[in-house]
């Protein structure tokens, strides 16, 4: 019997949406904010430093080098995020990123060059797979902020730029398999008229066995689609929560020049033309020279109304620490939900925090995803780490569309977990 996603949340999560991310709210929430042992105090930071989200990591060591050899740091950031962006296999960048809801990839970028306070921005851009590098473009070869959409792709093809398809056909087939069963509102099929075709009927499983069922009847479309094995889990989990994708960086050199960039596909199979936070001066990226940098990802709706990477940069230069600003932009959305657990749960948010001094912190709203998987940052300033964020809340958040927690039952199956 197919099972529609409309039934199956009818079926799986509505006798558990009412449930708390944590038991009593008032205790997860940090009571003191204690300096984490990764995060550099005032007294031992360094210069000059990178920090950046964790799919950046495999590309700041080359980008550290070219900074301590007197590179210029937005150039330096540029070469740790245009990494992923170069990456077929990386899906929330540049070439490969999952598409929108049409099956178009957007890309969206923003930069901050602090030693001339100069900004670029792009959003919404499509055929242009470098776009943190097309939003520096506009910052050195416009006089405009942010360009979007059809005249950001135009700007970037006069500018030499090459248009490219980026879809990959991994990632066509994984959108494949998300219009397929996203719901049962669309033409997508089978339908009716498919000698294979059931009506849906209610179902008396209890939740591990239909989600069982859901990952197995997943697993044999992506089968069918021809995506190969060793992505079938990895295919299965984009479908059943679409993920976000994003890598912002902030640099630090010696004579204490800061930059800053951000670079994104955006939210998986999103509406066409939506923008979260990463092309927002202030939201997903923000350099002030005399203070510090901060970058975000996660939940860009959220971090765009509490003007994230901003508020952070205020904050230090009013006095808190990276760790202490970064906590009180947490704290600004969990204040928009008057502390709400059934709605945080559904969100997350990462902050990059650096300042001038070369201290940093990274800030999360929840430990992580899941157990084992705390959010971390990835630092380098002489030795290339990675640091685990410090949590606002305990416990971790969950995935949206809301699909309920996957069974321990089945967390201890490795068959159905990756």
């Amino acid at each position: 019997m197919t099972v529609s996603r409309r039934d199956f949340v009818k079926t799986s999560v509505l006798g558990a949406i009412a449930t708390a991310a944590v038991s009593n709210p008032k205790d997860s929430v940090a009571s003191t904010i204690a300096t984490d042992q990764g995060h550099a105090s005032q007294n031992d930071a360094k210069r000059p430093i990178i920090i950046c989200a964790h799919n950046g990591y495999a590309y700041v060591e080359a980008a550290y080098a070219f900074l301590k050899s007197g590179g210029d740091t937005l150039e330096a950031g540029v070469r740790v995020v245009k990494g992923p962006e170069n990456d077929p296999n990386d899906d929330s960048v540049g070439l490969g990123g999952l598409p929108n809801e049409e099956g178009v990839v957007e890309l969206d970028a923003c930069c901050m060059h602090g030693p001339t306070r100069r900004a670029g921005s792009v959003g919404g851009v499509r055929n242009i797979k470098n776009v943190s590098m097309v939003a520096k473009a506009v910052m050195e070869h416009t006089g405009h902020v942010m360009l979007v959409g059809e005249g950001a792709e135009r700007f970037a093809a006069a500018m030499g730029f090459p248009r490219e398809n980026l879809l990959t056909d991994r990632s066509r087939k994984i959108w494949m398999l998300w219009k397929e069963f996203n719901s049962d509102r669309d033409w997508w099929g089978p339908g009716i008229a498919d000698p294979h075709w059931q009506a849906p009927a209610p179902s008396s499983k209890p939740q591990a066995d239909l989600l069982r069922d859901r990952i197995d009847q997943l697993k044999q479309r992506a089968v069918d689609l021809g995506i190969e094995q060793q992505f079938l889990l990895s295919a299965v989990r984009r479908v059943l929560f679409p993920p976000t994708g994003t890598i912002h960086c902030s640099v630090l050199n010696e004579k204490g020049e800061m930059s800053g960039i951000t670079t994104t596909s955006g939210l998986a199979f999103k509406l066409p033309g939506r923008c979260g936070d990463s092309p927002i001066i202030g939201a997903g990226c923000y350099t002030d020279q005399d203070v510090g940098s901060a970058g975000a990802t996660g939940s860009g709706e959220e971090n765009i109304k509490v003007a994230g990477a901003h508020t952070i940069v205020e904050n230090m230069r009013h006095g808190m620490s990276p760790q202490e600003a970064g906590i009180d932009a947490l704290k600004r959305i969990m204040r928009n939900y008057n502390g709400d657990m059934n709605k945080l749960r559904f969100m997350d948010m990462t902050y990059y925090v650096l300042r001038k001094d070369g201290a940093y912190a990274g800030v999360s709203l929840w430990e992580g995803y899941s157990a084992g998987n705390p959010h971390k940052i990835v630092v380098h300033d002489g030795t290339l780490r990675q640091v685990i964020a410090t949590p606002l809340l305990k416990g971790y958040s969950q995935e949206w569309p809301p699909f309920p927690t996957i069974p321990e039952e089945l967390k201890k199956d490795s068959e159905y977990l990756k």
